[in-house]
Parts: C-alpha cells; structure tokens; sequence
C-alpha cells in the first residue's frame, strides 16, 4: 500500500470515531432522572399550596358573608325592639292608665285603701 493510501484509510478511520462521539453528545438528557422527579414533586407541593390557599379564601369569604347577614339581622331586631321600648313608654303614662280605668268604670276610693305598715 502506498502512503497515500494509508493516510486515507486513517482519515476515514477518525472521521468514523468523530461521528461515533458526536452520536454519544446528542444522546445525553437536559435533566437527570433524580432532578426531574425533585423538579415533579416541587410542582405537586405548588399546586396543592395554590389549591389549599384559594380554598381556605372561599371558606373565609363564606363565613364574612354569614356574619354580614346576621350583623344586619341584629340591627333589625334592635331597631324593632327601640320601636317597641317607645310604644312601651307611651303606653306606661300614668295619664293614659287613669284614663283607660276610668273608662272601665274603675274608681279611686280614699276610705278603701289600706296602709300596711
């Protein structure tokens, strides 16, 4: 063999180990198996945390809700039991009881009356 047929035959032997590298570079993965299931379990840990916290908001709103309603139930109620302490007052007047048993037929008798002591 001449030595230019030599020095051929190793230029297409190194061109074939290059091709045989390169191939082995394009095979190696981005991530490790270990980093994608830390990676997975990092997002799960997320989600539920989103979840649980706009749960936890629902059930807040929820109950500010219940607490408005009942709080503008309260107030009803007070102004119906102002409005009743009022008529309470007018009716108590000891004019108004005079006259109403004097209506009845009721009379004041001093010599009735006895005084315990």
């Amino acid at each position: 063999m001449s030595n230019l047929a030599r020095k051929y035959l190793e230029q297409q032997q190194t061109e074939k180990k290059v091709q045989k590298e390169s191939q082995v570079l394009i095979k190696k993965s981005w991530l490790t198996p270990g980093e994608k299931i830390i990676g997975l379990a990092f997002a799960g840990f997320v989600c539920f945390g989103a979840v649980h916290i706009i749960s936890n908001q629902a059930k807040i709103y929820e109950v500010n809700k219940d607490i408005q309603i009942i709080e503008a139930k309260v107030s009803d109620q007070q102004k119906v039991n102002s409005d009743l302490q009022v008529q309470v007052s007018e009716l108590s007047a000891y004019d108004r009881i005079y006259k109403k048993a004097k209506d009845m037929g009721l009379i004041k008798d001093e010599n009735n009356v006895k005084v315990v002591h």
